[in-house]
């Protein structure tokens, strides 16, 4: 494995870099939060358009850029740092791969070259609190999270040749805003049960809900009686190209904390140099600086992690899980630490700690916890399999 960056990844990172610092402050976070489409439709066409992010790890006969999952969560890191809302997880890293890998050649002609402009975003839609389930991240998704034919999660039934969907979603990522929602749902109850992906567009009642972090927007999605059109073939092989989306996302994810980590670390240490107590600044003392220290290193170490998982999906391993929880973790810590040594400002509305926080905890509740990562992580490595030992 080869470390270093190649020239087209770090002009990739300095280019995010540069259109997110002029564009994208804590008073321009706050402000896309509080629109109808819970980000800034321009900054949203300027990465799309421009930068060209959404299409980052397409191939180029959809209009990508084609590059790999590195690419793309090198200009996530960049992303994390100022927490700037977009639809880029939602459509490019959570719904776009699953298009990519189970769509028929029609659905991919049609959709992915929109996407890979920025004209059409998407959202993963999977029923309950399971997404972190259902991408194979804290447990088996070959179980009954889609509904297993119960009461619950969306129910799928054909009529007339067409597909019908029934059921609701309540933790939807940008899907109050999504032009397309790739759906999770149950099938052919408990003769033919089965989890299938269908495609719908702009239909259902959405309603955007109110989250820890408004910076990741969900919504809550009704279908009733909805028309869907079914993702690729019946009988593709849905849990493992969750599975693998979910490695990726979880890469990209990971290196999105390690951002907003760094950032946050950043700013504490800015302030610290700042702030005086008793004559001298608090970033002086040395329990302030014992404690920014090992901030310091659990951030490297995650950022170590992240980019060995990001490079390691284009190997085909699966090392995305455990980088999101080391990743997840720093951020948790840089996030706490950077609130209490700020003091009482850090607990304020007005100041930008609380969004670091929030994402920190919200992520945990929408991908983790931590724990139950590094616990399935050690189960899919068989860690603690009992083996017979010959005396």
């Amino acid at each position: 494995m080869d470390a270093r960056f190649t020239a087209e990844q770090d002009e990739i990172r300095r280019t995010v870099r540069e259109v997110l610092a002029g564009r994208c402050g804590p008073e321009d976070v706050r402000a896309a939060v509080r629109t109808d489409a819970g980000h800034d439709p321009a900054l949203w066409a300027t990465l799309a358009e421009q930068l060209g992010l959404p299409g980052l790890a397409l191939p180029e006969v959809y209009g990508g850029a084609g590059c790999t999952t590195t690419e793309l969560a090198l200009a996530a890191e960049e992303i994390g740092r100022i927490l700037a809302p977009s639809p880029l997880l939602s459509t490019a890293v959570l719904a776009a791969p699953l298009l990519l890998a189970l769509g028929t050649d029609a659905q991919r002609n049609d959709l992915l070259p929109r996407i890979a402009s920025g004209e059409l975003t998407a959202a993963l839609a999977v029923p309950g609190t399971d997404l972190a389930t259902a991408l194979d991240l804290v447990g088996g998704n070959r179980g009954d999270w889609a509904g297993g034919g119960r009461a619950g999660g969306i129910q799928a039934r054909r009529a007339d040749g067409a597909w019908r969907l029934y059921g609701e979603v309540g933790q939807v990522l940008g899907g109050h805003s999504a032009g397309l929602l790739v759906v999770a749902a149950h099938a052919g109850g408990f003769a033919r049960s089965r989890t299938l992906l269908f495609l719908v567009r702009e239909d259902g009642v959405r309603t955007r809900q109110t989250a820890l972090d408004g910076t990741r927007p969900c919504a809550r999605v009704q279908l009733r009686d909805v028309e869907a059109e079914l993702l690729g073939e019946d009988g593709a092989d849905v849990p493992g190209a969750l599975a693998s989306a979910g490695n990726r996302a979880a890469a990209v994810l990971a290196c999105e904390a390690v951002g907003a980590a760094d950032r946050a670390l950043e700013r504490t240490v800015e302030y610290v140099r700042q702030r005086e107590q008793f004559g001298r600044a608090i970033g002086s003392f040395q329990a302030v600086k014992h404690r920014l220290a090992d901030v310091y290193v659990r951030v490297q170490a995650a950022r170590s992690a992240a980019y060995y998982a990001a490079w390691a999906t284009v190997q085909g391993e699966r090392a995305g899980g455990l980088a999101l929880a080391q990743a997840l973790e720093a951020l948790r810590t840089a996030a706490a630490e950077g609130i209490q040594l700020h003091g009482g400002i850090g607990f304020t509305w007005e100041h930008e700690a609380h969004l670091y926080f929030k994402r920190a905890a919200g992520d945990e509740l929408l991908f983790g916890p931590v724990h139950r990562l590094r616990a399935h992580a050690a189960d899919t490595a068989g860690l603690f399999e009992q083996r017979d030992v010959a005396i």
